[in-house]
C-alpha cells in the first residue's frame, strides 16, 4: 500500500492584506502617472506627490487610534490598514508621527497602501526587523531616517515604483540647488510638491533641529534590508551632508540633487 502524503500547507505572508479584486484595489488606491512602472521610457522630469493628509478624514482618525493601541499593547506586528475600509485606506497618504512610539514593532505591513510618503519618525522604530510596503505603487522614495532601524533585515518593496530603480531608471525629483535658509521657511508648513514633505523638523543625519545654517536636501540610493531604496536626506549643515556614505553599487555613486542626473544603464536597456 502507498500512503498518501499530507497536503502541504503554505503560510500566507500577507494575511488579509493581499490584493483584492481589481475593482476593489482601484477603490483603495489612487492612480499614479509619475512615470511608467511597466517599461522604460525616455527620461522625463518627475516631481513629488503634492497631496496633503486630510487630518479630518475618518480613515486618519482611525489610524491614529490604531497606532495608539499598538503602542499601548506593545505588539510586535503592526498591520494598520487591516483595520480600515477600502475608502478609509484611500484617505491615508502618510503615517502619523506617533509611529515613533512603536518601539516594540518588529514587522510593519503596509501592503497595497495609498501612501505617497512616510514620516522620518519611522527611524524611531528601533526594533523593526521586517518592512512590507509591497504594492504601494505611489510610494516612490523613503526618508533617510529609515537607516536608523539597525535591526531591519527583510523588506518587500515594489521596486519598479521607486525613483532610480535598477529596472527602469526613472529620474529623481529635482531638489533645491542651494541650502534654503530656515528664516525663509516655516518648517512645520511646507509645500510637499517642492520639499517632499509638509514638515521637516530635524536633521536626517545628526537628529538636531534644522538651524539657521539652512536645509540641505540630497538624494542617495542605499541598500536597506533586502532592497536598494531611494532615500531623501534633510541635513542641517554642509558637514552633515558631507558625512553621507557613497551610493549602492550599480546606482549613482554619490549623494545628488536629482533631476536628469546620469544614472547607470537600466537592466532593460
Amino acid at each position: 500500500m502507498t500512503s498518501e502524503r499530507e497536503p502541504q500547507l503554505y503560510v500566507n505572508r500577507w494575511g488579509d492584506t493581499s490584493d483584492p479584486a481589481p475593482g476593489l484595489r482601484e477603490a483603495r488606491q489612487d492612480g499614479c502617472v509619475c512615470f511608467d512602472q511597466s517599461r522604460p521610457r525616455p527620461r522625463v522630469r518627475v516631481g513629488f506627490h503634492a497631496e496633503r493628509q486630510d487630518t479630518s478624514a475618518p480613515g486618519w482618525r482611525r489610524l491614529l487610534e490604531l497606532t495608539d493601541e499598538a503602542a499601548a499593547d506593545g505588539r510586535e506586528e503592526f498591520r494598520p490598514l487591516v483595520g480600515l475600509s477600502s475608502e478609509e485606506r484611500r484617505q491615508i497618504v502618510t503615517l502619523p508621527r506617533s509611529i515613533a512610539r512603536l518601539t516594540a514593532v518588529k514587522h510593519l505591513v503596509l501592503y497595497g497602501s495609498n501612501l505617497v510618503r512616510i514620516p522620518p519618525e519611522v527611524g524611531a522604530m528601533t526594533n523593526l526587523e521586517e518592512f512590507t510596503p509591497y504594492t504601494s505603487y505611489r510610494l516612490h522614495w523613503f526618508p533617510y531616517e529609515l537607516t536608523r532601524c539597525r535591526k531591519l533585515a527583510r523588506s518587500t518593496v515594489s521596486t519598479r515604483a521607486l525613483f532610480g530603480n535598477y529596472k527602469l531608471r526613472p529620474p529623481f525629483p529635482r531638489l533645491q540647488s542651494s541650502p534654503a535658509p530656515v528664516t525663509d521657511l516655516d518648517p512645520g508648513h511646507l509645500d510637499p510638491r517642492r520639499w517632499g514633505a509638509t514638515a521637516i523638523h530635524r536633521c536626517s543625519v545628526c537628529d538636531r533641529p534644522i538651524g539657521q545654517a539652512g536645509l540641505h536636501q540630497m538624494w542617495i540610493s542605499l541598500r536597506v534590508a533586502t532592497d536598494v531604496l531611494p532615500l531623501l536626506v534633510n541635513a542641517c549643515s554642509s558637514a552633515c551632508a558631507a558625512a553621507l556614505p557613497g551610493g549602492a553599487q550599480d546606482y549613482i555613486s554619490t549623494p545628488h540633487k536629482g533631476s536628469l542626473i546620469d544614472q547607470p544603464a537600466s537592466d532593460w536597456d
